[in-house]
């Protein structure tokens, strides 16, 4: 079949969306990725659609593949399942890293799940090689009661204050990630999607200072899209109870699970699996040099 290329549109988000979907219903039985995901990814301000983007699709229009590279460094590359098999993935992987070499990029990074045997066996023949590992956490939610640690108070999303959640969540990512969000584009990944829902997430204070955040999304199941706690006030038991609370809005939303991703450099899957969370997948970054 002869497959035709043109940079991605916002128009695309839902059918983009549906592939990834596919393909992690293939994999695993069920799909985790938030509807609205791809929007926000589209919409980020250092991506650029008709330069950083590309659509692979069929004479008649349907979505084969698709690939984004974000600031030059950082590639994501989806290929419908019916499609395996027919070098999309090459072919969109090339174009990847000759948009890194044309940013005059050190390196290229890509996040594979760790069922996509194929797109592995493609990025480890190119010479990539294991940078990080994701791992998928889920807890089932219960109504127990929970315990807040002395002097700390709990409440919902307050818009007013997203700039300290902003400053509060980079400041702590950026302890194992070389990053630096600005404002606008972690709002569009966070508190401007259509699924965010500021009264499942969590903000914790001690007296007026903000220590502590959760932003929540909705889908099938609650999804905890981060979770940062000021450095000066770890091991309290913040993250419990922002994690409890959270829980506890997603069991009136009727939500039975709680799910998260964390990154193999926060060190923290041992803290999340001894508040009750398990592995349920996981995804390998690669990275290689250029």
């Amino acid at each position: 079949m002869e497959f035709r290329t043109r940079p991605a549109t916002t128009g695309d988000a839902d059918a983009i969306y549906r592939m990834i979907a596919a393909a992690e219903l293939e994999w695993h039985g069920h799909a985790e990725v938030v509807p609205d995901g791809v929007a926000a990814d589209l919409r980020r301000p250092l991506i650029k659609l008709d330069r950083d983007t590309l659509v692979v699709e069929t004479p008649d229009g349907e979505l084969a593949g698709w690939a984004w590279l974000h600031d030059g460094r950082r590639a994501q590359i989806d290929v419908r399942p019916s499609y395996r098999g027919q070098g999309i993935g090459a072919r969109l992987l090339d174009w990847a890293e000759e948009r890194a070499r044309e940013y005059g990029s050190p390196w290229i990074a890509q996040t594979v799940d760790d069922a996509d045997v194929a797109g592995t066996a493609l990025l480890r023949g190119r010479g990539y090689e294991v940078l990080a590992t994701n791992w998928l956490l889920e807890r089932p939610i219960s109504n127990a009661p929970f315990a807040v640690p002395e002097g700390i108070r709990l409440t919902g999303y307050d818009e007013a204050r997203s700039a300290e959640v902003h400053r509060l969540i980079e400041d702590a990512f950026g302890e194992f990630q070389q990053r630096h969000k600005s404002f606008e584009e972690w709002a569009e990944l966070t508190i401007s999607r259509s699924t965010f829902l500021p009264s499942a997430s969590t903000l914790a204070y001690d007296g007026d200072e903000l220590i502590g955040a959760i932003i929540a999304l909705d889908g099938d199941e609650g999804y905890v899209e981060q979770l940062a706690v000021r450095s000066d006030h770890r091991r309290r038991g913040v993250a419990r109870a922002m994690l409890d609370q959270t829980c506890a809005n997603f069991a009136e939303l009727a939500k039975t699970t709680c799910i998260l991703w964390t990154h193999s450099g926060t060190g923290a899957l041992a803290m999340y699996e001894h508040l009750g969370m398990r592995v349920r997948r996981s995804t390998t970054v690669y990275r290689r040099e250029l």
